[in-house]
């Protein structure tokens, strides 16, 4: 076989050559020791959280060692992609702080090493796939769906390994005339790789996550090209990857069982192998057992569900650095203030079956996480979150921003800080009876007659005075409770809970109901010098006419 002849005849109008494109992009002027390496999703429209765990994994090696982080959007599936679904992963992924260095934009690509959309690459693709043919490594195949399914039935039925290998690759070895024939005829071909392997041989490869794997050679004869000339990922990937100076791929362990074809075709490239970081799954406890986090079942899994939820993003990159590397929260006790991104991650801590995602974890690193803010901050946070997920509640904290920040203080700062907030769905639960319209009818308790809350709230009225400090204010809360036969002794009121009507604890939780409609709410004290003077005896007269 003329294998030059039969690439010109397959590929007539590629005259470039794979020297000319090493030229047109060149090795990167990087430091020793940089990491170059992507993200490479498929425009499907779903931003999960896996994408998060490989992003982040991807930035934190490339900007902590000088290097490079890119977008390519792997688009080579037509039958997958969605309109619009590129601007939403862009847009997702800065979100949640992953900067790009170069690739695809909105507005197109940004770097000297694109076309960064693989459907824009065919010609690339078909230079290295004229190369292979010319060298005998790789041949076009006309077989049609129905002799692809009656080989597959075949191979099924004597319980053999599926694919395209051996003597089932019934056109690995056609003569020029066979080939020039279906040409002629107009039929649709693949092209696929002629594999030198065999599941008998094994070798040794280093992943830089799952250690020292042993790897069974690859047999078949993998389609390189499909019948539209677009690339399959295999392919693509390669090409792209080489070019583009990749020097580390970091991708779902889901890909291991193809890694000894790309090992294989890397190599009949003649490429530098780049370095493999495959990432175990995110799973959950489903009752005792794990699994891994499904779209279908768990909304979690879709990063639409932590914006929605008023998640902060520095929550949850905090939260996906605890499950990536377990030395974080170490690192973190011991800098409790440092900007998350001076952590030094690596990539060998990932633990290799995959990482358990816990969300009473996730809720509890966002708590601490807010309760660092600053009033601003907050304000800043949830009035954006407020604006696009509860109009309403987003127009009312816009309205007056020094009034929400002030309410936003309460707590917060020195070393103990109140911890009301997890997530900015809370806010409005948390803080919304500073608004007239938000605030709830209270419900006092049961064992305690009407006139008793009455008669409490009318004394409180008699002497409240808003310029008092916090310690006479709660000096005349006190005298109020003995006067009405209550006790402040909270120890001889646990001794004998007969003796007493109730305790200061009680009276407090009248005028706080009065005041916020809730038995629980920021300090009572601090509450009412927001509200003022006169909101707070508008509200506690209204309550009182309603005892009555």
């Amino acid at each position: 076989m003329d294998y030059q002849a039969l690439a010109d005849l397959l590929f007539p109008n590629v005259t470039e050559t794979p020297e000319a494109l090493e030229e047109r992009f060149p090795a990167r002027n990087a430091p020793e020791g940089a990491v170059i390496t992507r993200m490479a999703p498929s425009p499907t429209g779903f931003v999960h959280l896996g994408n998060l765990v490989q992003g982040l994994t991807s930035e934190r090696m490339a900007h902590q060692s000088g290097g490079v982080l890119f977008l390519r959007v792997e688009d080579t599936d037509a039958k997958r992609e969605v309109p619009g679904a590129v601007e939403v992963l862009i847009d997702t992924l800065k979100h949640y702080g992953i900067q790009f260095d170069e690739g695809a934009t909105h507005d197109g690509d940004n770097g000297n090493y694109g076309p960064y959309r693989q459907r824009q690459r065919a010609s690339i693709y078909h230079v290295y796939a004229k190369k292979l043919v010319s060298e005998g490594q790789a041949y076009p195949c006309f077989c049609t769906e129905e002799e692809l399914s009656a080989m597959r039935e075949k191979q099924e039925a004597a319980k053999e390994t599926t694919g395209y290998y051996g003597q089932y690759a019934m056109w690995r070895d056609r003569s020029m005339e066979d080939i020039q024939a279906q040409l002629d005829a107009g039929n649709p071909w693949v092209l696929r790789f002629r594999s030198t392997g065999s599941i008998e041989n094994q070798f040794k490869f280093d992943d830089l996550v799952k250690g020292k794997l042993t790897i069974t050679e690859n047999n078949v004869d993998h389609v390189l090209l499909k019948s539209d000339g677009i690339p399959t990922y295999h392919f693509a990937h390669a090409v792209d990857d080489h070019l583009m100076r990749t020097t580390h791929v970091v991708r779902g362990d889901e890909w291991l069982p193809t890694l000894p074809f790309h090992i294989q075709l890397f190599k009949a490239l003649g490429f530098k192998l780049p370095k493999y970081v495959h990432i175990g799954p995110l799973m959950k406890m489903d009752g005792t057992s794990k699994r891994k986090l499904s779209k279908r079942k768990d909304p979690e899994l879709a990063l639409t569900f932590y914006k929605a939820e008023g998640f902060p993003v520095k929550a949850v990159y905090e939260y996906i650095m605890t499950i990536l590397n377990s030395n974080f929260e170490d690192w973190r006790r011991a800098n409790p203030d440092a900007p998350a991104d001076t952590f030094k991650f690596s990539p060998k801590k990932l633990n290799p079956a995959g990482s358990l995602f816990d969300y009473a974890k996730l809720t509890d690193v966002s708590k601490n996480v807010i309760s660092k803010m600053t009033a601003e901050e907050v304000y800043a946070l949830l009035t954006e979150w407020a604006q696009e997920f509860d109009p309403d509640f987003g127009k009312k904290l816009a309205s007056n921003p020094a009034y929400a920040t002030s309410i936003l203080a309460i707590g917060r700062g020195g070393k103990k800080p109140r911890k009301d907030l997890a997530v900015w769905k809370d806010a409005k639960d948390y803080m919304g009876f500073f608004y007239d319209e938000y605030l709830l009818k209270p419900e006092f308790d049961a064992k305690f007659d009407k006139a008793v809350v009455a008669d409490a709230l009318t004394r409180f009225l008699d002497q409240f005075d808003i310029c008092d400090d916090a310690n006479t204010w709660f000096e005349k809360v006190k005298a109020i409770t003995t006067d009405m036969g209550f006790t402040t002794d909270m120890k001889a009121y646990k001794a004998d809970p007969t003796a007493f009507p109730g305790t200061v604890a009680d009276i407090s939780t009248f005028i706080r109901q009065a005041v916020t409609g809730k038995t629980n709410s920021p300090d009572l004290y601090t509450v009412m010098q927001i509200l003022g003077y006169d909101r707070t005896v508008a509200r506690i007269r209204k309550v009182m006419e309603e005892q009555n």
